[in-house]
């Protein structure tokens, strides 16, 4: 990793120089080879108006790539320091999901702009892509796909992919159309290329096709792909009408999304989509003071359960030494059972159906968890607290009580959660920390008044 960052070093210090000295030439020589990832990258780390100057040398394809790869605020930057026949060369380059994405991204203005530098079909594909609604299908796929038909021969399809493949964004998989465009099957290259030339397509397309409508939820389309190994996925309308596909770079860029959005959401904050450091403060704020507020006031109840209990607090004043570590407990084995039931949510091995299963699993697993828990925290006490049996006894069995309530809640939540159609990830920590440690101590302060005697 360190070699890596001494390369990127050494070529932007490379690239700095040429373009002080004004060696252009050595400039382009150097990027051609190297791949558009990269480019941006190196690009990134560069001022603005150096980032145009090289943006401006590049060959329109590799522009066009390197373009789609960049932050929102460059994209913004360039097109309005752009001519309209840069933005044209641009846009003609670019595959539509990636146009369609970076639309979404810019101001009026620059939308404006750009619809005015583009075609009359173009601007109503884009129209059409952006009438979707975010996070379906719809607007993830691109209409760039081959098509073929059931008449064609192994021979012609090839041909017809020559023609036309050069613009689509994948011909790893072509599907086969009918006349009213309906989606009847899909057909490899690799088989095409090797099955002799006058075989029909109808004999080689593979009609078990797995698709996804353009209404359905992004996530569905990760399942999918996921499922059954998929490098593309046809999308279709409601009357089974073909209009685009996604492809395996969209779906990554998906999963990274859904699982940035679910880490923000197990801490408790709002999911924002800007990177960290281009986030503001106040906006970093905004989307954690809520949560906070939320949890602040329903902490509270803890303070109320403390404060019914406070006369048998003052007549064992050790009681309140233990917890911490009850809370504490309670909290880690719940949010153990909750993040293991959330992952198997988002990957289908669980639905509402299998509740009571995750509960007597969940309280096996707390019972076993909780009995060796309880020995050593026994042993603990005996051995190093000054305190009697009972208290000993108090205690330890409240941390074997509050361990299999833990996990069977931790268990639970996030399956009834998504039945009420929330977002289970709701149900991760502090969230459900905070609904144990009212249960804990509820579950301590009434099993010492009754085993303690003390009211």
């Amino acid at each position: 990793m360190e070699e890596i960052k001494i390369l990127e070093a050494t070529l932007r210090e490379t690239v700095e120089s040429c373009l002080a000295d004004n060696r252009y030439v050595q400039i382009r020589n150097l990027l051609q080879d190297m791949n558009h990832v990269d480019i941006e990258a190196l690009l990134a780390e560069l001022a603005p108006d150096k980032t145009l100057r090289i943006f401006r040398m590049l060959p329109k394809e590799i522009a066009a790539e390197v373009f789609a790869e960049m932050d929102s605020d460059m994209q913004q930057y360039i097109i309005e320091s752009i001519t309209d026949s840069e933005v044209v060369r641009i846009m003609d380059e670019m595959y539509m999901d990636d146009t369609v994405d970076f639309i979404e991204e810019m101001p009026a203005n620059v939308v404006k702009r750009v619809l005015r530098n583009t075609d009359e079909a173009t601007r109503k594909t884009i129209n059409q892509l952006l009438r979707y609604p975010e996070d379906s299908a719809g607007s993830l796929m691109t209409t760039e796909y081959v098509d073929l038909k059931k008449a064609m021969t192994a021979g012609e399809a090839l041909e017809h992919i020559r023609k036309t493949g050069v613009d689509k964004e994948t011909i790893n998989n072509c599907y086969v159309v009918s006349v009213r465009q309906e989606l009847e099957g899909v057909v490899s290259i690799r088989t095409l290329i090797l099955s002799a030339p006058d075989t029909k397509v109808a004999d080689l397309m593979d009609t078990q096709v797995k698709c996804i409508c353009t209404l359905d939820d992004q996530e569905r389309s990760v399942y999918l792909f996921r499922k059954y190994d998929l490098l593309s996925m046809p999308v279709v309308d409601q009357e089974n009408r073909l209009v685009g596909i996604i492809t395996i770079d969209d779906v990554m860029d998906v999963m990274e999304q859904e699982n940035t959005e679910d880490f923000h959401k197990m801490a408790a904050i709002t999911p924002s989509e800007a990177p960290y450091l281009k986030t503001g403060v106040f906006t970093l704020a905004k989307n954690r003071v809520m949560w906070l507020m939320v949890l602040m006031i329903s902490a509270t109840f803890t303070g109320f359960i403390i404060r019914h209990f406070e006369g048998a607090l003052g007549k064992m004043v050790v009681l309140t030494t233990y917890i911490p570590m009850l809370m504490g407990t309670a909290g880690n084995a719940g949010a153990q059972s909750s993040t293991m039931i959330i992952r198997s949510l988002a990957l289908n091995e669980l639905e509402f159906s299998d509740l009571l299963k995750v509960i007597w699993k969940e309280f096996r697993v707390g019972a076993t968890t909780a009995a060796l828990l309880t020995i050593v925290n026994f042993a603990r006490i005996i051995l190093f607290d000054q305190v009697t049996l009972w208290v000993a006894v108090t205690v330890c069995l409240s941390l074997f009580c509050i361990v299999c309530l833990a996990k069977v809640v931790g268990g639970m939540l996030p399956i009834l959660a998504e039945r009420i159609h929330l977002d289970p990830v709701l149900m991760a920590s502090p969230i459900i920390t905070t609904i144990l440690d009212a249960l804990s101590l509820l579950i301590y302060f009434e099993l010492a008044t009754s085993i303690l005697g003390i009211a």
